[in-house]
């Protein structure tokens, strides 16, 4: 069996990364840059880091920072019309997930304009151009966006979340730069830092799992364990730690696919607008113990990368253990402990159930998930 990786052109990393950027862009000839992104990173100041950067190297820009969490339609809508007006010749996404979603939605659609309802896009779109040209700097460290071939919109009008495949979105550069990290609140952190955390769980025991995706999620698994409790307090050799954790997360995930955890996620966030981040984190755990018995030693080796001593235990004591593992980070970094607790309605478990089953994560999952399966697993977390 043949397996594919694909993998951003050019990918700068460590404190400072991100002034290579100009030089990325001269070496290309591009010219002026829509930065999308949103207004609070804008109103902290940390969207002028990047753009005095710009300003020293002369080269012209335009901001577009009407960004929403959970991204929707209209919003992507608006930053086409952004683009068009802008002049622009190339992209750059500064931000967490909903920023890079949007960008990418918007490069893919400005290179394949038959595609700008946005809806027709979902799942894997046959689009015949590469987008737009995107350099990537994230500023949290958990979606891992800057390198994978994903993104998710939200579709207001029918209350849904759908996950667009593409290999032609992936940023041309990333920049992996803790710089542009540090001043993120610690309950972000924390909800970014176990997205990254379930990537990498997810993308070890998908079913398009294989020898190289596997080597990269154990990775992932141990530096995010080691490093998430420190980065929510604010060390900082740990945020940078977590910025490469996540990132190699990504490098994973994008190439085999995620799981029922996103497949219940996503519909959280579309009906009650919940942080994708803390939506997986309250989820996760109640997902790897359904799934437990289809996923041989791989929970052995999860517990062992998140730091347990698994000398002596049995496959179910290990697979305990590595689920263990995660409530306990959930607990130490202030996850909430419910679905109740983020506003979610049992009452709305049906309809939630039926958009997970449909969600495209839900296919990768090692265990096939039943509408009564989803239900039950909903109502567990509440």
């Amino acid at each position: 069996m043949a397996n594919r990786m694909i993998l951003n052109e050019t990918s700068w990393f460590g404190r400072g990364a991100v002034n290579a950027l100009p030089d990325e862009v001269k070496r290309r000839d591009y010219h002026k840059a829509l930065i999308v992104t949103d207004n609070t990173l804008v109103a902290c100041g940390l969207a002028a880091k990047l753009t005095d950067k710009l300003d020293s190297a002369g080269l012209a820009y335009h901001i577009f920072s009407d960004v929403v969490p959970n991204p929707t339609i209209k919003v992507v809508q608006q930053g086409l019309a952004a683009f068009r007006q802008s002049g622009a010749d190339y992209l750059i996404a500064l931000g967490g997930g909903s920023p890079q979603d949007t960008c990418k939605a918007i490069g893919i659609i400005i290179a394949n304009p038959e595609y700008e309802d946005v809806r027709s896009l979902e799942g894997v779109a046959p689009t015949r151009n590469p987008s737009v040209p995107i350099f990537a700097i994230p500023t949290t460290a958990g979606t891992a966006a800057e390198v994978t071939i994903n993104y998710v919109i939200t579709d207001e009008e029918n209350r849904r979340k759908f996950v667009c495949v593409d290999p032609h979105d992936i940023p041309l550069a990333a920049f992996i730069d803790a710089d542009m990290m540090d001043g993120m609140p610690a309950a972000l952190k924390a909800a970014t830092g176990v997205d990254a955390l379930t990537h990498a769980i997810e993308g070890y025991i998908t079913r398009g799992a294989w020898e190289l995706t596997d080597t990269l999620h154990l990775k992932a698994i141990e530096i995010i364990g080691r490093s998430l409790r420190q980065s929510v307090a604010g060390e900082s050799a740990a945020v940078e730690e977590m910025a490469l954790g996540q990132y190699i997360a990504g490098m994973g995930f994008s190439n085999v696919g995620l799981g029922l955890v996103h497949g219940m996620a996503h519909p959280l966030g579309a009906f009650y607008d919940t942080p994708h981040g803390v939506a997986n984190a309250i989820l996760l755990p109640h997902v790897m113990r359904y799934n437990a018995d289809y996923t041989g030693e791989k929970y052995r080796d999860i517990a062992r990368a998140m730091g347990v001593d698994v000398q002596g235990m049995d496959i179910a004591q290990a697979r305990e253990a590595a689920i263990g593992a995660v409530e306990a980070l959930n607990r130490d970094v202030g996850i909430p402990a419910s679905l109740r607790d983020v506003g979610a309605r049992e009452e709305d478990v049906p309809d939630l159930a039926q958009a997970a089953l449909a969600d495209v994560c839900t296919g990768g999952n090692p265990r096939e998930a039943t509408l009564d399966d989803i239900v039950a697993l909903y109502h567990g977390a509440f």
